[in-house]
């Protein structure tokens, strides 16, 4: 069996799982409500405490779905009871973010400022000019704008100028190496 797909969810206290006839599971919890259309061959089983997947046959889609079920549905039980965040840093001389309104606007070294919206169900803190955070409930949410942020500026390999995450590391490279003059 999957290690992935076998593993039982543990539910915390006030957290509600529903899963409906066509495999949507909703799952509400203190930060809110999440709800997903899950794979129609893969049954969930809701018991008191825990939420298991099964799968129907040992083909090899079946065991990719079950472990990818699985970790769906726990990544919507972590998201409604702890959230999830990803933290950004802004590397550079005259770089900075900050927020206007529902927009976050990056001055990194373009003509222009650069005005992302953010999206609904994010939230955003600046804490300083130079840090950047991204929380939500929905992990696929989180990740995906906090990557499109870092997509404004890449860090570049030579200063490490850019938009990294804040615990990536930039592989820096060394420039041209000097010619002698006569």
């Amino acid at each position: 069996m999957s290690r992935v797909g076998k593993a039982p969810i543990n539910l915390a206290s006030g957290v509600e799982v529903k899963v409906d006839a066509d495999n949507t599971v909703t799952v509400k919890g203190p930060k809110g409500t999440l709800k997903q259309k899950m794979p129609r061959e893969m049954k969930i089983i809701v018991e008191d405490s825990e939420v298991r997947v099964e799968r129907p046959s040992d083909q090899k889609i079946h065991k990719a779905l079950h472990g990818l079920t699985r970790a769906l549905i726990n990544n919507m039980v972590v998201g409604v009871t702890q959230g999830f965040q990803k933290a950004l840093e802004v590397v550079g001389v005259g770089y900075r973010a900050q927020l206007k309104g529902k927009k976050l606007v990056l001055m990194v070294g373009y003509s222009q400022p650069v005005e992302m919206d953010i999206p609904e169900g994010i939230e955003v803190e600046v804490p300083d000019n130079n840090n950047i955070i991204v929380k939500g409930i929905d992990k696929q949410l989180v990740g995906e704008f906090a990557a499109n942020v870092r997509k404004v500026r890449p860090p570049e390999p030579y200063k490490g100028k850019g938009i990294k995450y804040k615990d990536e590391v930039v592989r820096r490279k060394e420039g041209k190496a000097g010619v002698a003059k006569a």
